[in-house]
């Protein structure tokens, strides 16, 4: 009686996705460099054709397929829709794709992605490359990077809040959203409330009323007033901090990668009950470490923001 043929193994890794600038590229050398350090063999694979310069060990580049300098220039199109072209010619050319991923036994993977925001927000090429990585036994969690200094103004978190759960229900991947520069937060302002405030995204009808002393959005509170309600109907947005300096914060946010994407309890690797409990913590835990990351780059302030809008 012949033998069943073997299951092909599962596949872990990371789709790293956010507007431009975000720092994706930056994450991907960052992350890299950090799993290789505690033992997981680590490819990266560059799906930006606009990316020049990776600074990291780049496992498939898809520049060897097309660059979005020969789509704009080949076919007269502008950076948005040549990115859009590329990544639907990817998309053609999956044959492509799942060779040069086949070299990559046992690696851990990091998608570093185009940062134009309608790939992930309704254009279905990203999602559908997502989806047949899927058919090929690959378990991706989606990294959604946003610049932590958008929490300084009420204004542009309440668009990043639209923005990440459209990410999030249009990708239909496991979603971490991963507050990043948090060195940099307050280099355009003074936060409003506590950074636990924004990483769990409380009551947002606070924002709405701190956004409302602003002359210029006291006129549109009614608009903010639904675009939050649809946020905090959904109950799906939170943030998780990162510094990719900071050890410790790379580390918070590979657990809860981790956990999104079921690798903690897979077997790549023996894992240990103590192992398995820390990609299984609760809240209080995202609570002592979003506390803690506060104290360590957002400055002390005797007054509030709202005390000192009524002093004024």
């Amino acid at each position: 009686m012949s033998k069943s043929p073997k299951p092909p193994s599962v596949v872990f890794g990371q789709a790293v996705i956010g507007p431009p600038g975000s720092g994706k590229t930056t994450y991907c050398l960052g992350m890299q460099e950090f799993l290789s350090a505690i033992g997981r063999k680590v490819a990266v694979v560059n799906l930006d054709p606009a990316n020049e310069g990776i600074p990291y060990q780049c496992a498939v580049d898809i520049s060897e397929l097309i660059t979005l300098a020969d789509a704009m220039e080949n076919l007269k199109l502008g950076p948005n829709g040549g990115l859009i072209y590329c990544m639907e010619y990817l998309e053609a050319n999956f044959d492509w794709l799942q060779e040069k991923l086949a070299k990559f036994t046992g690696h851990y993977f990091l998608f570093d992605c185009p940062g134009q925001v309608e790939l992930c927000t309704h254009h279905s090429s990203l999602r559908n490359i997502f989806a047949q990585l899927a058919k090929w036994n690959f378990r991706l969690a989606a990294v959604h990077l946003v610049d932590s200094h958008y929490c300084t103004d009420p204004g542009k978190f309440i668009s990043v809040l639209c923005t990440s759960l459209s990410t999030m229900l249009h990708v239909e991947l496991p979603h971490v959203n991963v507050l990043s520069k948090m060195d940099l937060i307050e280099q355009y302002g003074k936060l409003a409330f506590n950074l636990d405030y924004y990483t769990e995204v409380l009551d947002l009808s606070y924002l709405v009323d701190h956004l409302a002393s602003d002359p210029f959005f006291k006129n549109y509170r009614r608009l903010n007033e639904k675009l939050v309600e649809v946020v905090e109907d959904y109950s799906l947005v939170s943030f998780v901090p990162l510094s990719i300096q900071d050890k410790e914060s790379m580390q918070r946010v590979m657990q809860a990668v981790d956990k999104a994407n079921g690798y903690s309890f897979g077997d790549l690797e023996h894992r240990n009950l103590a192992a398995l409990m820390s990609a299984a913590v609760g809240a209080d835990f995202h609570f002592t470490s979003t506390l803690s990351v506060q104290e360590k780059y957002v400055q002390p302030q005797e007054k509030s923001v709202e005390q000192e809008v009524m002093d004024i």
